[in-house]
């Protein structure tokens, strides 16, 4: 039997007031697992328990009642946090010490050895677009690079699960794509991924099932297809050069375009015949609207 990555069993987490007043409940009772190699999106408006969430499972906090285990250690443990990546909604970084200092740290802290650590280290810091800046200081850094060097470190200690708060946060369309596409590969490798976001477009093409959480409860956990459904029109991307009806570029060379599903195929082979090479299809109603029905508030 295959243990699971995370694992969250009736988690709850109750914060303290003033004397004589109720305490706030962050969590109530939410229970999950993610499996390895999956790719598990947990969603829900700013407030609803995402952080608290990724605090308890990177040890930062204790929950109130319940249990947390990453793969089958609990959280509680400091050796079970060895091999994880982890980027918080707003890193905080020595800012006295350089890009390539900082992800030397994280392979020391986590005990990686490779033959050549400089070298790995360049080639996230390259990944990312910081080689230009690797012996500088995080001081004068930007949000958004800051962002990227704080990915880049979760990155460079081959972690066997990666979790994620909000890490598309900062990052300018450009590098918003670079960071999907560097994930999408971690994936593909077999990588674990756990990552949260209020906007849902940024999980939207990671993601194998996402967790609906509102008001510190857990809604509902389903597969994109489950949420969207059976729509009647597609939402089709592809890479070409030339112009097609109905198509609209996203990025240079990238299109995207609404068809309905009856004409899907036709639409398909009048792209193709224009050179167009077919990088995604699926079902247009957005993961918003989704979620705002999940939740029942739409």
């Amino acid at each position: 039997m295959t243990v699971p990555a995370i694992a969250i069993e009736g988690l709850e987490k109750q914060y303290s007031r003033k004397w004589r007043t109720a305490p706030v409940t962050a969590l109530g009772g939410v229970s999950l697992s993610v499996e390895p190699g999956e790719a598990f999106g947990f969603i829900g408006a700013n407030g609803a328990g995402k952080t608290t969430t990724i605090k308890i499972l990177m040890g930062l906090i204790r929950a109130t009642r319940g249990t947390a285990s990453v793969f089958g250690a609990s959280v509680q443990v400091p050796e079970a946090r060895l091999g994880l990546g982890y980027v918080p909604e707003n890193p905080y970084l020595y800012d006295y010490l350089t890009p390539l200092e900082i992800l030397g740290m994280g392979m020391r802290l986590h005990r990686l050895k490779v033959n050549d650590p400089k070298a790995h280290c360049m080639n996230w810091l390259e990944r990312l677009g910081l080689d230009h800046v690797a012996s500088k200081t995080v001081r004068s850094f930007s949000k958004g690079m800051t962002q990227r060097v704080a990915i880049a470190q979760a990155l460079c200690i081959k972690p066997r699960l990666l979790i994620l708060d909000e890490p598309l946060s900062g990052l300018d369309p450009i590098g918003r794509r670079d960071v999907v596409e560097i994930l999408s590969e971690y994936k593909r490798g077999g990588g674990t991924l756990f990552l949260t976001s209020h906007v849902l477009h940024d999980v939207e093409r990671l993601a194998d099932r996402f967790g609906l959480i509102h008001k510190g409860v857990l809604r509902a956990v389903r597969a994109p297809a489950e949420l969207t459904g059976d729509q009647e029109k597609v939402m089709v991307r592809t890479f070409g050069q030339v112009a097609v009806d109905g198509m609209r570029e996203d990025f240079s060379g990238r299109w995207i375009g609404e068809v309905p599903r009856v004409d899907l195929w036709n639409r398909l082979q009048a792209l193709r015949e224009a050179g167009h090479v077919v990088l995604e299809v699926r079902p247009s109603l957005s993961l918003e609207v989704a979620f705002m029905r999940a939740i029942g508030e739409s």
